[in-house]
């Protein structure tokens, strides 16, 4: 299907012309008709299937560009993601009058005020500066019209589940709710039955977890050979950009340390960075002017990065779903992608669990192991450490719940309607 087959605003279809999108992808052409006839909707897709532009392209279709007031919100769980998405709202509205924008922590809200109060359309936000506004800004939610929640299952995992829950209630008036995940846990059933209105479920990721114009390629390494091993697959395979994934913010630095020493082109990203620090590194990688970013699991969920033609698994990943959100980072709409994991003997039980739940045909580099072998018994330490001895970096599993909210109503700020 073709987006010209839509009935969409001329500016809009001169704008997606402008930027190659001509074929509707999967999930777009499962999900616009529904989301253009007003129907709430879960969506259950695969990362890289351009669900961004599923969300943008009838929120652009739908807004009145002379109501000067938010009339869609997209809530999303990192600074990086938002700003990912006001890129391409921008992109799609650029021959309308419709103006979107971002608003996340580590920012003056008084400046991000006065751009709402100029007149913003399309809201993207995180939970916390949303709510932090809510109680202490004049904003108001009561024009939105359409509700989106997008990596609902990362923002769960984040701890943002009172967040969440405090913002839908927000939002009493008539509208749209779209929910979009890679998964769906318990939490988000709950918020789906709570505040979805008679929802159509969209699953793309129920027969295939993973692109199909993926290849999961894996070596077979000993620890104190990896990085040899990693010189040689960049030497051999010469990838056009590549994301580097390590399960940890010291193997960054030390992988770093160690490549910045054979290319000139390597960066390095995790959570310990400042956010504007981590946000030049992201627009850089996508304007192709870094070749290898080292990453921890914050460079893992949602994010575009079309050049990237490899993503290498340095540190093996923790679980599946590691391993899917990483991996998607490359062959993302349609475009073909490599994605190489470097696995230890120790990690052949994890990596048997990873090719059963994503339905992964693997292509071994060199020696191939034979997965129908028991796992070895060793001594148990009681110890869990990162790779070389690390801190690992803060997931689902580690990272601490956010404070609740309650205590927000005694600070003086205007009550949120």
């Amino acid at each position: 299907m073709r987006f010209d087959e839509l009935n969409l605003k001329p500016q809009i279809l001169k704008a997606l012309v402008k930027m190659g999108y001509e074929t509707l992808t999967p999930v777009q052409e499962q999900t616009l008709p529904h989301i253009l006839a007003g129907r709430d909707m879960i969506a259950l897709a695969e990362t890289g299937s351009g669900k961004t532009a599923a969300c943008a392209v009838p929120l652009v279709q739908a807004v009145d560009p002379a109501r000067r007031t938010v009339q869609a919100l997209i809530l999303v769980p990192t600074r990086e993601l938002a700003l990912q998405y006001v890129t391409e709202i921008s992109q799609i509205a650029k021959y309308t009058d419709i103006e979107s924008f971002a608003i996340y922590g580590g920012f003056s809200m008084a400046i991000q005020m006065g751009k709402l109060n100029h007149g913003v359309h399309i809201l993207v936000a995180t939970p916390g500066r949303l709510i932090d506004m809510l109680y202490n800004t004049s904003l108001r939610l009561s024009d939105v019209q359409t509700f989106v929640l997008d990596e609902a299952d990362e923002m769960l995992d984040q701890g943002f589940e009172q967040d969440v829950d405090f913002i839908c209630s927000c939002l009493v008036h008539e509208h749209q709710t779209l929910l979009f995940s890679a998964t769906m846990p318990t939490e988000i059933k709950r918020l789906t039955q709570k505040y979805l209105n008679d929802p159509v479920l969209v699953e793309l990721n129920k027969e295939q977890a993973a692109p199909a114009s993926l290849e999961h390629c894996f070596k077979l390494v000993k620890p104190h050979h990896r990085l040899d091993t990693l010189l040689e697959l960049i030497d051999t395979e010469k990838p056009v950009q590549a994301i580097l994934f390590c399960n940890s913010r010291r193997g960054c630095e030390t992988l770093y340390d160690h490549l910045k020493k054979k290319t000139d082109s390597v960066e390095m990203i995790h959570g310990g960075q400042d956010q504007n620090k981590r946000t030049s590194l992201f627009r850089r990688f996508k304007k192709q002017q870094i070749k290898y970013m080292i990453a921890t699991d914050i460079a893992a969920r949602g994010l575009d990065f079309a050049h990237a033609s490899h993503v290498i698994n340095y540190d093996f990943p923790q679980n599946a779903e590691a391993y899917t959100h990483r991996t998607g980072r490359t062959a993302r709409m349609g475009r073909k992608g490599r994605a190489v994991t470097f696995c230890t003997p120790r990690d052949i039980q994890r990596l048997k669990s990873i090719l059963r739940q994503n339905k992964i045909t693997p292509i071994w580099l060199g020696q191939e192991p034979d997965l129908s072998l028991p796992p070895k018994r060793g001594k148990q330490t009681g110890k869990k450490h990162g790779p070389r001895g690390g801190e690992t970096e803060n997931t689902a599993h580690n990272k601490p719940r956010r404070p609740r909210r309650q205590n927000r109503r005694s600070s003086g700020g205007a009550k949120p309607h």
